[in-house]
This record gives structure tokens, C-alpha cells and sequence, in this order.
């Protein structure tokens, strides 16, 4: 199985979730989420086989979100519009991001890891 990760050096929820991939020997394409986010075209193919909803790929804890006034906006944008916003800035998504096989996780949990990434 080929999996890619998207996360962030100094997270320490994706320092958990690295740390998981290592102790159960699950092999992953690491990449730096702040820079090299995925796709518009990776992120629209991630949003459609995790059967999770839009909003759920935002990072709404984030400053770049608070910045940007994310919160009021969202809610008037096209699907397509926050795709492309979540493409232009890897710091918007909700980290870790982990895709393989048609399977995705968003953010870390260990009992979704191990549902997810192990079976």
C-alpha cells in the first residue's frame, strides 16, 4: 500500500501520528504540508474517498484560518473555490493529512490509525 502524508514539522499532533506510522511499521511518503500541499486535483480525489465533509479538511484552529476570516466566508463559497483555497496554502488543512488506497484520515486519532492504516 502506498501511503502520502501531509503534515507539519512542529505539530505535535502530527509528531504523535509520525510516531504511530514508525512503532506499527506502516512505510509513508512524508511531505511537508507548508510546502508541498497537495493538489486542487489530489485534494478533490482525498475529499471524495473519505466521504467526510468539506469543512472537516479546514484547519479552523489554524491562524492563517483566523486571519483570513475563514469562519464567515466559507459558508459562501463554492466547493470548487475552497478546494482551491485549501491548495494554495498547506497551513489551511486540518493536519495530519494521510491518504492511501482510496482510504483517508484527517487529523490524528489513534484508534482511526489503527482502523485505517493497519488493516
Amino acid at each position: 500500500m502506498s501511503i502520502t502524508y501531509y503534515g507539519y514539522p512542529k505539530c505535535s499532533t502530527c509528531k504523535k501520528a509520525e510516531k504511530w506510522f514508525e512503532v506499527n511499521g506502516v512505510a509513508v511518503d512524508k511531505n511537508d504540508i507548508s510546502k508541498n500541499p497537495p493538489t486542487e486535483k489530489e485534494l478533490s480525489e482525498m475529499i471524495a474517498s473519505s466521504g467526510l465533509e468539506l469543512k472537516k479538511f479546514f484547519n479552523v484552529s489554524g491562524q492563517k484560518y483566523r486571519e483570513l476570516n475563514l469562519k464567515d466566508k466559507l459558508p459562501t463559497m463554492t466547493d470548487g473555490e475552497k478546494i482551491s483555497l485549501l491548495a494554495s496554502d498547506g497551513m489551511l488543512i486540518k493536519r495530519p493529512l494521510v491518504y492511501g488506497d482510496g482510504k483517508v484520515t484527517v487529523g490524528f486519532s489513534e484508534d482511526n490509525f489503527e482502523n485505517t492504516w493497519t488493516n
